[in-house]
């Protein structure tokens, strides 16, 4: 009988074993992507304490926007930076030169040196959480682009830590009880079988465990898993630039132009509303306004050294769509009557451009599936219009006009 139970209790050992490297595995796996940077809990309070009153996610206000910062500045910079900004740019590091000459009128940045290290990677953890979320247009005229918000995780880790705990505990108790049975079988070895003996020597414990065959598949299943999945992460991510925001030839400032002197996006895009591209403007569109206003400005220097020689800025795309994409301007603004917030989010808002939206394939079609087509008073729509509502009472959207169709953007 006890033969028996000292042979059960030791599969049990073994499978309990294998369960606990498997909670563990994963409750290790969440902890470490959320210490990665730190906790956005903590940092919330923080950032509304410290950071709020000249820092948004999303938006420019006496600083810069903070989204994206994590990809443009690594942790090891950013921790010198917020805690004494002036000894940074002091150090001639290009990127805080720019930062202060973009933003001088607000003056440098005062400096937190009374932050921990722990403190800024918990802001920095908030403002990465907050990137996920949908910002607030601010009157922009654009739809925001949906975007899913990361779920909070804590009730997860607590119940694989529960588990894992539970497991280990079952480990202990069940390797203890083998260990008095191995005991008491060893004291009545005389009535042993001559093929049950082996139990004399049997000494299982940890490194018998963990040089067992299914400890080992476990183990390896669980490593080579983890690489497959971050193999396929990465390259899911490929070619996707959100937040893209380069450093162009010329300050140019989007939230001057198009949001405190509220100049039609057209004026300077002129081919938006007539033909596939909207088009960088040309440095005679610029002159229009600065031949008259800062004419003398030292920043404007390339603009009209430009429009003498009739050499173009070489300003830096931000926007590109790969060749087997069709993308027409003038059908979206001029026919579908879209705003250029649509894809572009805020510009109105924005002191650098940036790439806005993901512009991806399921981004697109997301769009052609949930729009409105605004068919009312629009002659290119008329007849479609009529079909449509032969069969059916539900709003015409672009999905129902051949907007899903592959060779309407792949040709």
């Amino acid at each position: 009988m006890f033969l028996n139970r000292y042979k059960t209790f030791k599969r049990l050992s073994l499978v309990t074993a294998l369960f606990l490297s498997f909670f563990a595995h994963f409750y290790a796996s969440a902890e470490d992507a959320k210490a990665a940077i730190g906790d956005p809990a903590k940092g919330k309070e923080l950032f509304d304490n410290n950071c709020a009153s000249c820092h948004n996610v999303h938006k420019v206000m006496v600083g810069p926007a903070l989204k994206g910062i994590l990809e443009r500045r690594k942790i090891e910079w950013i921790i010198p930076w917020v805690k004494n900004p002036a000894k940074v740019i002091a150090s001639g590091d290009p990127y805080a030169k720019k930062l202060a000459a973009d933003f001088q009128s607000a003056g440098v940045m005062t400096g937190f040196g009374a932050l921990k290290d722990d403190d800024i990677k918990n802001i920095m953890a908030y403002v990465k959480e907050e990137e996920t979320k949908t910002p607030d247009n601010g009157g922009g005229g654009g739809t925001t682009p949906k975007v899913e918000v990361k779920q909070d995780t804590t009730f997860v880790n607590w119940v694989l830590g529960g588990f894992i705990v539970v497991l280990l505990a079952m480990l202990v108790a069940l390797l203890s009880v083998m260990s008095i049975l191995r005991k008491y079988i060893a004291q009545n070895a005389a009535s042993l079988a001559e093929e049950d003996k082996y139990i004399l020597e049997d000494k299982t414990d940890w490194k018998t465990i963990t040089s067992s065959t299914g400890f080992r598949f476990t183990v390896a299943f669980l490593v080579i898993g983890l690489i497959g999945k971050t193999t396929l992460d990465s390259l899911v991510s490929i070619g996707m630039q959100q937040g893209y925001a380069p450093e162009q030839p010329i300050p140019f400032s989007h939230k001057l132009h198009a949001g405190k002197y509220k100049i039609d996006c057209n004026y300077c895009h002129t081919g938006v509303r007539i033909g596939k591209h909207a088009n960088i403007p040309s440095s005679n569109i610029c002159m229009n306004c600065h031949s008259q206003i800062k004419k003398d400005s030292p920043k404007l220097e390339k603009v009209r050294t430009a429009y003498k020689t009739g050499k173009p800025i070489e300003w830096v795309r931000v926007h590109n769509l790969p060749d087997l994409a069709y993308f027409n301007h003038s059908q979206h603004v001029k026919v579908a009557g879209l705003e250029c917030q649509k894809c572009h989010g805020p510009v109105q808002e924005m002191e650098v451009i940036q790439q806005y939206a993901p512009l991806t394939m399921g981004w697109c079609i997301n769009c052609h599936r949930e729009t409105v087509v605004k068919a009312e008073g629009n002659k290119y729509y008329d007849n479609l219009l009529k079909l449509h509502n032969q069969v059916s009472s539900d709003p015409m959207k672009v999905k129902d006009i051949g907007g899903l169709e592959c060779s309407k953007c792949h040709y």
